[in-house]
C-alpha cells in the first residue's frame, strides 16, 4: 500500500489578515497641529515660511517651503494606505472605520480651528477623504476578487 497523506493548505492565504497598523494619515494631522498651535501661535500663515532654496539652471531660485514638506508627507502617508488597503484581513474593516473618523477630525478642525485655515490643511484633508473612498473601493474590489462563484 502507497502512503495515502494530504496536506491540507494554510487556513488563510500568505499576506492576508496581518496586523493591525492605524491610519498614517494621523501622523500628518498630529504633526500638522503641533507645529501650527505649538511652534506658529495658531497661525496658519507660518506654513508658507521657506524651509530650503535650490538655484536652478534655469536660474531661477526654487523655494522649498514647510508646507510643501507636510504635503510630501501626508502624499507617503496616502500611497502606503493605499497599499494597505487591499489588505482583505479582518483587521481591514477596523482600519477603515479609523480613516474614516481621522477623516472626521480633518474636516470638524478645518470647519472650526483658525489655525487649520490654511491650504496645506485642506489638501491633507482631501488626502484622508481620498484614502476612505479609496481605501473601501479597494478593500471591496480585492474581496470580490477572493469570492467565487459557482
Amino acid at each position: 500500500m502507497t502512503d495515502s497523506t494530504v496536506f491540507l493548505p494554510p487556513d488563510r492565504r500568505p499576506g492576508r489578515g496581518g496586523v493591525f497598523i492605524p491610519p498614517l494619515l494621523i501622523v500628518p494631522l498630529i504633526i500638522y497641529n503641533l507645529v501650527a498651535f505649538l511652534f506658529m501661535g495658531g497661525n496658519p500663515a507660518g506654513w508658507a515660511g521657506t524651509v530650503m532654496t535650490i538655484p536652478m539652471v534655469s536660474g531661477i531660485a526654487w523655494s522649498l517651503t514647510s508646507g510643501d514638506l507636510m504635503i510630501i508627507m501626508g502624499l507617503v502617508a496616502l500611497c502606503i494606505e493605499v497599499i494597505k488597503s487591499t489588505n482583505t484581513g479582518r483587521s481591514s474593516v477596523l482600519e477603515h472605520i479609523i480613516s474614516t473618523l481621522v477623516f472626521i477630525v480633518f474636516l470638524v478642525e478645518f470647519l472650526l480651528a483658525g489655525a487649520a485655515a490654511s491650504s496645506v490643511f485642506f489638501i491633507l484633508m482631501l488626502m484622508a477623504l481620498i484614502d476612505v473612498v479609496a481605501g473601501f473601493t479597494v478593500s471591496i474590489t480585492s474581496a470580490g476578487r477572493d469570492v467565487t462563484m459557482g
